[in-house]
């Protein structure tokens, strides 16, 4: 048999997925919709009111969708909202009011969209639309009312191109396609995908996401045309950083952000999407995307094994903390000359993403050197670190069995919350680095795992847990005062470092005991520098 009569036949031995031939409303969707037409009704509008895109796919498959944007034919979505607002002001209900927001393609926004809240739910409004677009630009150079076919066809995929028809309580499949290819999880573009992607390049991203999320399988054309050379110069040319920046943070916190990202390095996007500075040092790591892709799967698994209790945002991190972890000695230099980790470009020129998302994973980054030194120790919980592992911290003096519990406290101090982030990208590179080709479910995942456990058990027992919460027993005042000095600087700082060191070394000493020592310490360096 063919390649391609195999794949045909491996096609068709897939079963469809469950697709409702009907669209069920909840309550309020009917609410909502009843007081649309009672509108239309009452004014005699020549309007079919059309809800488009996502919420038709997602009621199709059985989802709830709370983003609702209905379509006009023939008015323009300010226009259609006074109407409702005046209509429920004279039949004795509270008119809600409504925002215009103008158009902003910067933003996927190329024409202004009325939202107003019915019954607790943000509904938008905007007109079907036709567009033309320039060679250079994802801004349309002619938009005008279009009909519901035409609109069909300009969307991003046939899968978000159907219509709910309010009026008439019946889905409308223009494409012909939107249906089926729903049922057999594929993503295909309503157009030739190559003139699809040529228009508007985000939508290559876009069909990456949808893929990822609903497990669907990319068209063979739509993966050929996304390769080319012409989509991925648009693509790099055309969209905003902030729109693929937003894109990226979807895949990454969605569902399947390894699928997702195996979608970009597979179409040759990679370093399209995740864009480098012209100079940096040292070079790249050899097949530097494979190795970052490898990563993201390893954190990806590893998270699913241990079921950590974390929120969204630090799942999210941690996901981009591992797929940027082989960049992590990489710098360049900023306008200033200034050098910098080359993951500060990705997320603030790269991505648009926030100052906190790069300052968190360069934390992350920088702990995991600290951690894979004590990882043996609190494996095995030893008495006492060898002498050469210190972090810079001045740990002489301190009982030999305190050191690895001073070190740990400075190190959590250090990435507080995010320290079960640190300490999971670090075990990914424990005992040995992770490789391109590494399979991330094997017999090592679950040893990792078992070290993870085993390091987190003994934080818990050195009751380091939320250390960076524990109050310093000494302030600034209380140092200067024993120092005689008027005024802070580096020798305050010094000392408050040596009464953290004291601290976490004396988890059950008193602020009294603490200060004692300080005198003590202090009349000690007195006399040696006499």
């Amino acid at each position: 048999m063919s390649s391609a009569s195999s794949a045909a036949a491996a096609a068709a031995a897939v079963p469809p997925i469950h697709v409702k031939e009907m669209i069920e409303l909840n309550p309020k969707e009917k609410q909502i919709f009843d007081r649309l037409l009672a509108a239309v009704r009452h004014f005699d509008l020549p309007v079919q009111l059309r809800v488009a895109g996502g919420w038709v796919r997602d009621k199709l498959l059985g989802k709830e969708c709370y983003d609702i944007d209905i379509a006009l034919n023939d008015m323009s979505g300010e226009s259609f909202v006074k109407k409702v607002n005046e209509y429920l002001a004279s039949s004795g209900e509270e008119a809600p009011g409504f925002a215009v927001i103008a158009s902003n393609p910067d933003q996927s926004k190329h024409l202004e969209t009325a939202r107003m809240r019915l019954y607790d739910l943000w509904v938008d409004f905007v007109n079907l639309r036709s567009e033309t677009y320039s060679e250079n630009s994802r801004i349309p150079t002619e938009m005008k009312f279009g009909t519901a076919e035409e609109d069909a066809y300009r969307r991003d995929l046939t899968i978000n191109s159907m219509f709910y028809n309010i009026n008439l309580n019946s889905i409308e499949d223009f494409t012909g396609r939107g249906m089926e290819d729903l049922k057999w999880g594929r993503i295909v573009t309503p157009l030739p995908p190559k003139e699809t992607f040529l228009d508007d390049p985000l939508r290559v991203l876009r069909a990456i996401r949808f893929g990822a999320r609903f497990k669907f399988t990319l068209d063979e054309k739509l993966k050929e045309a996304a390769a080319s050379d012409d989509v991925r110069e648009a693509l790099a040319a055309k969209i905003s950083r902030e729109r693929v920046g937003t894109e990226v943070d979807l895949m990454i916190a969605g569902n399947e952000p390894v699928k997702a990202v195996s979608y970009i390095y597979e179409l040759r996007l990679f370093w399209v999407v995740f864009s480098l500075p012209p100079s940096y040092e040292p070079s790249l790591p050899e097949d530097c995307d494979r190795l970052c892709l490898a990563h993201l799967n390893a954190a990806f698994d590893l998270l699913e094994l241990l079921k950590l209790t974390i929120n969204d945002e630090q799942r999210r991190l941690a996901l981009y903390a591992a797929l940027f972890f082989p960049f992590r000695m990489i710098t360049y230099k900023d306008r200033k000359s200034k050098k910098l980790p080359i993951v500060n470009y990705i997320f603030r020129n790269s991505l648009k993403r926030k100052v906190s998302d790069s300052d968190t994973v360069i934390g992350v980054h920088s702990a995991v050197e600290k951690f894979l030194d004590l990882i043996p120790l609190l494996e095995k919980r030893a008495d006492c670190p060898p002498d050469d592992i210190n972090h810079g911290i001045e740990i002489a003096g301190i009982p030999a069995s305190s050191k690895l519990r001073v070190l740990t406290g400075f190190l959590l101090r250090e990435v507080k919350g995010f320290w079960r982030i640190a300490l999971l990208i670090s075990v990914l590179s424990y005992p040995n680095a992770i490789h391109c080709h590494e399979d991330s479910s094997d017999e090592g995942m679950l040893q990792k795992r078992s070290v993870f456990i085993a390091v987190e058990n003994a934080i818990t027992n050195l009751g380091l847990n939320e250390v960076w919460e524990a109050k310093p027993l000494l302030n600034g005042k209380e140092i200067m005062n024993v120092l005689q000095l008027k005024s802070g600087g580096p020798l305050v700082k010094e000392w408050q470092n040596k009464v953290l060191v004291w601290q976490l070394a004396n988890p059950s000493g008193t602020a009294d005991e603490c200060l004692d020592w300080m005198k003590q310490a202090h009349q000690k360096r007195i006399k040696l520098e006499s």
